[in-house]
């Protein structure tokens, strides 16, 4: 699948792509249990999308390396589309990269707008959107 053909709501999405971007990883305290949070932006021929990364899979990837999603959910958070791999997805990581990425996959990358670090009620709503996301499956 293209990274354009990819719809909120969608799941058993299956993809490959290279991360041109990624943020920090923030730690977020949920019911009692730290959870890490991370958000990538994944790219093909065919365009870009936030891939948000929980957990263990914030300490896999790294700027430049080429993922592939297997059952992955889509959705949609402030009017932007996201992809996770979720509970019940994997995400491997095919060919490790250089930690650069090409002249043009950096200009994708420098459009990108991290979020505050006084922003973590957001990242509260990342987490809860996930976690409705993950019930409806």
């Amino acid at each position: 699948m293209k990274i354009s053909e990819i719809q909120a709501g969608q799941g058993k999405i299956d993809v490959e792509g290279v991360i041109v971007d990624i943020t920090p990883v923030k730690e977020i305290d949920k019911f009692g249990k730290t959870i890490k949070v991370a958000t990538a932006t994944l790219k093909d021929s065919s365009g870009k999308i936030k891939l948000s990364l929980w957990n263990e899979d914030t300490e896999k990837v790294n700027k430049s390396d080429k993922v592939k999603i297997t059952n992955g959910y889509a959705s949609e958070f402030k009017g932007e589309k996201q992809l996770t791999a979720g509970k019940f997805g994997k995400l491997e990581v095919l060919e490790k990269g250089t930690g650069e990425v090409e002249e043009d996959e950096a200009a994708v990358a420098t459009n990108i707008v991290d979020v505050p670090a006084e922003e973590d009620k957001e990242d509260e709503e990342i987490v809860a959107d996930e976690e409705a996301s993950e019930e409806e499956w």
